[in-house]
This record gives structure tokens, sequence and C-alpha cells, in this order.
């Protein structure tokens, strides 16, 4: 690394692994800033790894699609769920067994790669079955996997985000089809990707890291996978999640930091402290009256959301429950 960076969060780290749907891209379009900050990071010198649950495109495919934006991206450094889930099938069956896919071609190429056969029927008769998102999984391939779930097959689901933000807006993710294989079935699925550790864990392999800060906008999945990984965890609010939903996520799923884009990776981001019975950042206060939050500062200030969050949190640190909050 080079330069005068004294006090910027980002020199507290050796890397960044960033989640990619709502941190750097919604659907085929960059959200503002994301660009610009992951090239000056590479340029000055900080890994950047993309850590994804979408298992419906190759790391090729992504990495291409992230240099069409602007962004600094190569095969190695994309590690996506569906590489997850087909490692873990690897582990839990013996070669040539016969897989169901339900999602994409990539997702069958990645069974295929670790000497699995992959499979679209479940007359077939399948010893397990991975789910993944892909846009184009309907009825007849969700009806497929549940035939052999319930047949007896293994259950292997990528990941179970819910939502998946695209160019139009919020949509259905890959969870929401599990749920709906999981209404048939009556089992819970084995999840490979976020937010599991392991994902998180390849990819700081991958870059040679040990030091990396994860960046992602979902508290069920990128948070709580980094925080199972022991990694430092920055929500971004440029995508599903918000200040809000933070505040009143339960203990696994709270973020260490919480950054409005990633340009705020540039400068110091000011840490809550204790503060005559509540906390401070920077000039905002906040402190806990029973089910409420009296905040001395805007809400339109992330640092007095800094302070609320640590108020609340330290007032709640093993269950969650949603504050009032009041601004002034």
């Amino acid at each position: 690394m080079s330069g005068d960076r004294s006090g910027r969060l980002i020199d507290r780290f050796d890397g960044v692994l960033c989640d990619l749907d709502g941190v750097v891209y919604a659907g085929p379009n960059a959200l503002p800033h994301a660009v610009e900050s992951l090239t000056r990071l590479v340029e000055e010198g900080v890994a950047v790894g993309y850590v994804t649950n979408n298992a419906s495109r190759s790391p090729d495919d992504v990495a291409a699609h992230l240099t069409d934006l602007g962004a600094p991206a190569s095969e190695r450094t994309v590690v996506t769920s569906a590489q997850a889930g087909a490692r873990l099938l690897a582990e839990k069956l013996a070669p040539g067994d016969i897989v169901l896919i339900t999602g994409s071609d990539y997702l069958a190429e990645e069974v295929r790669r670790v000497g699995l056969v992959p499979v679209t029927s479940a007359t077939d008769r399948p010893s397990a079955v991975i789910q993944g998102f892909d846009p184009q999984v309907g009825w007849t391939q969700l009806a497929e996997a549940a035939y052999a779930v319930n047949a007896g097959a293994l259950w292997v689901a990528t990941n179970t985000d819910l939502t998946i933000p695209r160019d139009r807006g919020i949509a259905p993710g890959n969870g929401t089809l599990v749920a709906a294989v999981r209404a048939a079935v009556h089992v819970d699925p084995l999840v490979a990707g976020k937010p599991e550790a392991p994902l998180f864990r390849a990819a700081a392999a991958e870059l040679e890291i040990s030091a990396p800060l994860v960046v992602g906008d979902r508290l069920d999945t990128d948070i709580l996978g980094g925080n199972n990984a022991d990694l430092t965890t920055a929500l971004v609010l440029t995508g599903v999640d918000s200040a809000t939903t933070a505040i009143a996520a339960v203990p696994g799923q709270r973020p260490d930091l919480l950054l409005a884009d990633l340009r705020d990776l540039f400068g110091p981001v000011a840490e809550a402290t204790p503060d005559d019975g509540g906390f401070r950042c920077g000039s905002a206060r906040a402190r806990v009256d029973g089910d409420a939050v009296l905040v001395d500062g805007d809400d339109d200030d992330l640092d007095a959301w800094r302070a609320a969050c640590a108020a609340w949190w330290a007032a709640h640190p093993q269950d969650a429950a949603t504050p009032d909050l009041r601004f002034g």
C-alpha cells in the first residue's frame, strides 16, 4: 500500500471481502460510487475479493460482468456459493453419485467438476439435490426437487437469501424458492453459502489475506456469515438492509460498522464509545430509556445511528427487540 492514509477505515485491514448484489451492483447496473471505490482500493494495493451467494453464474462470468462495469476483478477473486455447494456434496457423496440440479447450467458444471453426475429429473433416482438461484427455475423444477427429497435424497441449498436486488427493485431470491420446496418436504436443507463461515475463509485463503473486512448489504447472510467466520463486518446501506433493521437485529447479525456506501472505506469512521450512561459517536449521543432510544442527533446522521445501535445493543446483548427511536 502507498500514500498517507492515517486514520482511514481501510487502514485497519489487509483486504476486503465484498458482496455483489446490493453492494457493487443491482441487476446489471453498478451502484453509485461502488466501481470508483473498488478501483481505488486495488490501485492502493488493497486485496479485493467478491463473495457471492448467487449460484447462477460462474466466477469467470461474474468477473466479466464486473470488468464490464469498470470494476477490478478476475476469476480468482470471485468465490460463489455454487462452488461451496459442490464441495459440500463431494464431501457427503461418493464419486459418480447422481445429483439432481435445481438451478443453472453453471451449477451443474460445478457438480460435474467435483466428480458427480448432474441430472434434471427425480426419475434418475439421485442421491442428492442441489438447489441454487436461476431466474428460469419454475414449478416443474421445484416439483422434481420435492419428489427427490421425499424419496430420501440429500438436499443442499447453495444459499437461502429470501430476496435479491435487481435493477427494477427487490425480487424473490433462492431462499424463497427453497421455502417452496421446504413446504412440500418438511425437512431443512444443508446450506453451503452465506451465512456459513467456509465461504469467507476460502475467499480469504485464495487472496492470501488474514484480516479482511467483510462488506455486505444483508444482515442474515453477509453480516451473520462474516461474524460466523470471526471477521470484522460492515453493513453498507445501499441494498436490502437499513440502519433501522440493523438496530433491531438479533445478536449474531449485528454488524461491527455501518457504512453509507463504499466511499466510507477511505475516511475515518467514528466508533461509538460509552459516555455517561449512554454512547457517543462523533457529535451524536444516545441512551436507552426503557423501550426507547433517545438520540441527541439527526436521523439522517449515520453517527447518530451508530450511537443508537451501540446503546440499544448494550442494553439487549442476548435478545433482539425493536426500539422506539427518538431523534432530536
